[in-house]
């Protein structure tokens, strides 16, 4: 199967994913470490984020839902970064051409990171487009939301200023 079939292939398979609403996950359970690319140059290692607290956003340039809440998401890390909050956007497409093109029409202040052979999203179990992920400041993953649908953010500014206040 020729690497272009294959990405459609998963497209397919993670759009089709069935809409999960936010859950807890097993209680504290240590978030898996990784270190990816980011579109601004340097290696970004979850570990550096220790202390605070981490929204990972699983998306890609294909993802409608994606596309819609990305200017939400900026929105919400542009009022809480200062408060030890941070949102790393993790791309899962193979070549991350689609995703820089769509960037340069949605600009985000947040970090973008490249998971191109999609380890990253494999140690997160990632199962549908978008994968949010909340970590709280001693790295134990406390919820996961798949999917996006208009009035999600309301369940995102809620986990984020929940994990803030702890």
């Amino acid at each position: 199967m020729n690497s272009r079939l294959a990405s459609l292939t998963l497209a397919l398979v993670l759009s089709m994913a069935p809409a999960l609403p936010l859950l807890a996950t097993s209680a504290n359970q240590p978030a898996p470490a990784f270190e990816l690319p980011s579109r601004e140059g340097p290696q970004v290692n979850l570990s550096q984020y220790k202390g605070k607290v981490v929204m990972l956003n699983f998306w890609a340039s294909w993802c409608g839902p994606c596309r819609q809440e990305m200017p939400l998401l900026d929105s919400i890390y542009k009022k809480y970064n200062k408060l030890g909050f941070v949102l790393l956007g993790v791309n899962v497409e193979p070549d991350s051409k689609a995703a820089n093109d769509w960037l340069k029409q949605t600009p985000v202040t947040f970090p973008v990171l490249y998971d191109k052979e999609s380890k990253v999203s494999q140690l997160y179990n990632v199962s549908g487009m978008p994968t949010t992920v909340f970590i709280d400041r001693k790295g134990n993953v406390r919820m996961i939301h798949v999917s996006y649908k208009p009035g999600d953010e309301s369940e995102y500014l809620n986990s984020v200023t929940s994990l803030i206040r702890e």
